[in-house]
């Protein structure tokens, strides 16, 4: 299972984050209305892990301009991007960059736009259906996705906190490659509490 640890920005807690090895995905958000905004390259990035930039409706030449600033590995589309958006960023990034691209989830009807991106992006991110597109730091219904046609691999994310081990060891799908943690392992807006990380990352295994 892929873990990706999400809105980081403090180099120090990257560092600790990284050399604790329990992570598998860092990402950094560019969005000027998070409270996570990336707005420079921090003192350190990420070794162990692989890096993933975080955009929202962004221009391609802002993306490229990121990923060779930054070192990404992964793009993640997290606003309104076509297929044909996606298209035109997959034949711009380094080969082996992977695209992400994420849907917003209340019903199964939500769903149905992603039949438009396979085989465009490489992984679908399904995130808690809200009005900004930060997210909302809660759970959508998981079994709506026991409805998902497509091919496509996914991450799950929306809400995951420390008391979810149970909920995501039960939880099975066999496109579901992994989940993404945020908001409820901070202790304040981009700084992630390691240890508690940790517990819930070493019960989840």
């Amino acid at each position: 299972m892929i873990i990706k640890v999400c809105g980081m920005r403090d180099a120090d807690n990257i560092r600790q984050l990284d050399e604790a090895k329990i992570a598998d995905w860092m990402g950094f958000i560019f969005f000027e209305k998070s409270s996570r905004n990336v707005e420079s390259l921090p003192d350190y990035m990420p070794k162990n892990c692989k890096r993933v930039g975080v955009f929202v409706n962004e221009p391609i030449e802002g993306i490229l301009e990121r990923v060779k600033t930054f070192g990404f590995n992964l793009v993640q589309l997290h606003g309104n991007e076509t297929a044909e958006y996606c298209e035109q960023l997959r034949s711009q990034l380094p080969k082996d960059v992977k695209i992400i691209k994420m849907f917003q989830i209340s019903s199964s009807k939500d769903l149905m736009p992603c039949g438009a991106y396979e085989t465009i992006v490489d992984y679908f991110l399904f995130e808690t259906k809200c009005e900004s597109y930060g997210g909302s730091g809660k759970q959508f219904d998981w079994d709506i996705l026991n409805m998902y046609p497509g091919l496509t691999p996914f991450i799950l994310t929306g809400g995951i906190g420390p008391n979810d081990v149970e909920k995501v060891k039960a939880f099975h799908h066999p496109l579901c490659k992994g989940i993404d943690l945020n908001s409820k392992f901070e202790v304040s807006p981009a700084f992630k509490d390691i240890e508690l990380l940790k517990k819930f990352i070493n019960q989840l295994k």
